[in-house]
C-alpha cells in the first residue's frame, strides 16, 4: 500500500526510511547493481515487506538514495552556519562534499542503470548543491573569512575537481589536502594562507 503523496510519514516510518536509504548507499556503494535488497532491509533492520512498500523497484530505491545524499549536503548548511563560524562551518561542508561524491562515486554503476531506464536522478542536485555552496560562501565573505571575488560557481567547479581526482575512499587524505589548498585559497589574510 502506497502512501499518498504530500502526506507527511509517521516519525517510526520516516525512521525506517532513513534507514533504508543509509543502508541503500553503503550497499549499493559496496556491491553495484549486484546488491540484494535483502541485504538492504537486514542491514536497515527492517523487514523486506517494508523496503518494498516503501521503494518498490531497484531504480526508485537507488533515485531516493542519492536524492537523499544531496538532500543531506544540502541541509546540513543551516546548522553548521549556526554552530561555527563560517569559514571552519564551509570546511566542515567542505569534507560532507566529500563524503557525498565518494557516495556517489561508489553508486556509480547504479546510478547509469537509473539513467538507462529513462529516469534522470542527478535532476536538479547540480542547482542545490550550488544554492548551499553560495549561501556558506556569502557568510564567509560578509564575516570577512573569505575572498568576495571567488563565485560559488568557480568554487563548485574546483570540488567537481577534487571528487573527480580524490574521491575514493583510500585517497581521502589527499581530498583533504587538497580542500585545505582550496581554502587556503580562498583566504583574505596572507596569514591564514
Amino acid at each position: 500500500m502506497a502512501r499518498e503523496a504530500g502526506r507527511p510519514l509517521r516519525a517510526d516510518a520516516q525512521r525506517n526510511r532513513d534507514k533504508i536509504l543509509a543502508a541503500a548507499v553503503s550497499v549499493f556503494t559496496e556491491d553495484g547493481l549486484d546488491a540484494h535488497f535483502e541485504r538492504i532491509a537486514k542491514e536497515a533492520g527492517v523487514g523486506t515487506g517494508t523496503l518494498y512498500r516503501n521503494f518498490p523497484t531497484r531504480e526508485a530505491l537507488i533515485e531516493a538514495a542519492y536524492r537523499n545524499e544531496v538532500a543531506r549536503l544540502c541541509d546540513a548548511v543551516p546548522g553548521l552556519l549556526d554552530t561555527l563560524p563560517p569559514r571552519e562551518a564551509l570546511r566542515a561542508w567542505l569534507r560532507r562534499f566529500i563524503d557525498y561524491a565518494t557516495a556517489k562515486l561508489g553508486m556509480a554503476e547504479a546510478l547509469r542503470a537509473v539513467v538507462a531506464s529513462g529516469t534522470n536522478p542527478y535532476g536538479d542536485s547540480r542547482e542545490l548543491i550550488q544554492s548551499a555552496l553560495s549561501e556558506l560562501m556569502e557568510a564567509g565573505s560578509e564575516a570577512g573569512a573569505i575572498r568576495s571575488d571567488i563565485r560559488p560557481t568557480d568554487m563548485f567547479a574546483a570540488l567537481a575537481g577534487i571528487a573527480l581526482t580524490s574521491a575514493r575512499p583510500e585517497q581521502r587524505e589527499q581530498a583533504e589536502r587538497l580542500l585545505d589548498l582550496v581554502l587556503d585559497g580562498l583566504s583574505t589574510t596572507p596569514g591564514e594562507r
